[in-house]
């Protein structure tokens, strides 16, 4: 077994349903579909910075 696994136990449904419930009285219902519109930009930007590295790695001091 790994640490996390130890540390965290098996996460099921009802540890998910907590989990949700805890970050909906943390951050409200207004504020998650602008948390969630900034994360997806923000693995957006990362997919694309490595896609750009990994099609044309000579170039990537050209680009700065």
């Amino acid at each position: 077994m790994n640490a996390l696994t130890i540390f965290l136990g098996v996460i099921g449904g009802p540890q998910v349903i907590i989990i949700v419930v805890v970050v909906l009285l943390l951050f409200g219902g207004k504020k998650i579909p602008e948390l969630m519109r900034g994360l997806g930009s923000g693995i957006k930007e990362f997919k694309d910075a490595t896609k750009d590295e990994e099609e044309d790695p000579k170039n990537i001091d050209q680009k700065k």
